[in-house]
């Protein structure tokens, strides 16, 4: 039995987390490296130095397992860096522009992550069903409700006004991919022009 399966989260030693990091790290790297597909356990332990393959197989039982840990970080990065950078918007606008610059700002500067999360996604690494689209959705929703609510916002459809702009900030990610230079504050610029406008309410 795994040191992990046997004494849970609690038990875990401070070189056992930081080793379950570690791997977490090169798994990430490697998958943005050499694509979800090519990064295998030996590839793994290669990038995070390791001497084999069991080191990864003790803290997890297999790559779906190791690729889900990876994936849960990515996400819990992105969640504490959007908190923040929404905490305390005084208007549903500036939360808006908040919102969209601060999605745009992470891909630029997390590119390793946001490439692996990528190819993770594109390679059905991910079980990306209905729930996982709320929840991804909710935030903005929540600011675009809001901003009906104060009249900041036109009247229009939440749902759709809120998946177009969903799919708007995650469009780097995608264009990063063949295009490295891409001017990321440029882009951002625009799509808080764009959604301005289509949001705001008649004057």
């Amino acid at each position: 039995m795994r040191a992990n399966e046997s004494s849970g989260t609690r038990g875990r030693t401070f070189t056992e987390s930081a080793r379950r990091a570690q791997i977490v790290a090169a798994t990430i790297e490697t998958i943005a490296e050499l694509g979800y597909a090519r990064a295998s356990f030996a590839q793994i332990a290669k990038r995070a130095g390791l001497s084999s393959t069991g080191l990864i197989s003790y803290h997890f039982a297999s790559k779906n397992e190791l690729v889900k840990q990876a994936v849960i970080q990515i996400y819990g990065e992105i969640t504490a860096f959007m908190t923040e950078r929404l905490a305390d918007q005084p208007t549903a606008t500036e939360a808006l522009r908040a919102y969209i610059e601060g999605n745009v700002e992470f891909s630029g500067a997390h590119r390793v992550e946001m490439k692996a999360l990528l190819d993770i996604f594109i390679n059905g690494g991910i079980d990306y069903g209905e729930p996982k689209e709320r929840a991804a959705l909710s935030p903005v929703e929540q600011i675009l409700h809001w901003g009906q609510q104060t009249g900041e916002f036109r009247e229009f459809d939440v749902q759709v006004m809120a998946t177009s702009l969903q799919r708007s900030v995650e469009g780097p990610n995608f264009l990063l991919a063949g295009d490295t230079a891409l001017d990321l504050r440029a882009y951002a610029r625009e799509l808080v022009s764009l959604f301005e406008r289509a949001t705001r309410a008649d004057t």
